[in-house]
């Protein structure tokens, strides 16, 4: 039968239990405090600090954080090399600074000056500035898919009933055309006015029409040309140039009615009307062509349009307008 042999142990090799409960629970406790740290050290979580109090409503928020979270690593990378002789320390730090500068440099580079082309500023400044578009989403607009094209005096740029108007979409940046049909002088257009609004606002609806009038240079003529697709496609993905595009057509239809009612208006006086897209310049953009294209004889056509604006024209006094409602002209009761 096998022994089980137990060994004893000596009573005082035990622990001691009632000295064990007297020992320090935290040999760390700080029984006397170090003496303070280097002004370096200090500056540092100033820096920290300030960086973290900065109201988000100050429009270089994140810059100047992210400046000062820079700044402040910095200090403590020279804190923990020259005063502490710390290495781990030195080595966060690094990383932190690394993180934050190119940061920095990212949103220094977002807010860089944006520089417009020289052809292009006037046009800025007069249509889009004051609607508050950023430059660089105008100069996304205008450097993607247009191009500048010039016409020689006397150079059409359409032709009644042969020139589709699906293709393009322009807007005039130096010279001055001319507006007829059938050989009746209808209007000019100006610099920063766009060429072909109307058409452009009609083939929203329907699509494969001809320019019913014809638009020739009157002088030597600079156009900015989008391409009509991607143009769209553009304005699908920017909801806030589509929303800057419908107001600044309307505008321009606007004033090429005035300038139907009023053909001595020049570009000078152009610049003064500022008005919302209105139902009567929609109306009668689309009564002029209806009219001119059902008579046989342009200048019955011309007449009976010119006759009937002022009718037309005195539906504002009775009626909403439409695109401060975001409501369609064009499929209205009004055309039923």
């Amino acid at each position: 039968m096998d022994t089980i042999s137990v060994t004893g142990m000596p009573l005082s090799s035990l622990p001691d239990l009632r000295n064990a409960t007297s020992m320090p629970l935290n040999e760390t406790a700080c029984e006397h405090w170090r003496e303070i740290h280097h002004l370096v050290f200090h500056m540092a979580n100033i820096c920290f600090a300030v960086g973290l109090v900065i109201p988000t409503t100050y429009h270089l928020h994140m810059i100047v954080l992210r400046a000062l979270l820079t700044i402040g690593c910095a200090l403590f990378i020279i804190w923990a090399t020259l005063f502490r002789c710390a290495l781990d320390i030195m080595i966060w730090n690094i990383a932190f600074l690394v993180v934050n500068l190119l940061h920095l440099l990212y949103l220094l580079y977002k807010r860089r000056p944006i520089k417009i082309d020289k052809e292009l500023s006037s046009l800025y400044k007069r249509m889009f500035e004051p609607l508050h578009v950023p430059p660089e989403l105008f100069q996304r607009l205008t450097g993607q898919f247009c191009n500048i094209q010039t016409l020689k005096t006397g150079q059409a740029y359409a032709s009644e009933d042969k020139t589709s108007v699906d293709d393009r979409l322009s807007i005039l940046l130096k010279g001055k055309m001319k507006v007829s049909y059938r050989g009746h002088f209808l209007h000019n257009i100006y610099p920063c006015a766009f060429i072909d609004s109307p058409e452009y606002r009609s083939t929203q609806m329907n699509r494969g029409e001809k320019f019913q009038v014809s638009i020739t240079a009157d002088d030597n003529c600079k156009f900015l040309c989008w391409s009509r697709e991607r143009l769209a496609y553009f304005l699908e993905s920017e909801s806030f140039l589509f929303e800057i595009f419908k107001h600044l057509i309307g505008k321009d239809i606007t004033n090429k009615l005035y300038s139907l009612n009023d053909p001595t208006l020049n570009d000078k006086t152009s610049q003064k009307i500022d008005r919302q897209p209105s139902l009567c310049s929609q109306l009668s953009v689309m009564q002029m062509r209806n009219s001119m294209a059902s008579s046989s004889d342009g200048e019955e056509g011309l007449q009976h349009f010119l006759r009937g604006t002022s009718s037309v024209c005195s539906l504002r006094n009775n009626q909403q307008e439409m695109y401060v409602c975001g409501v369609n002209p064009l499929q209205h009761d009004v055309f039923r």
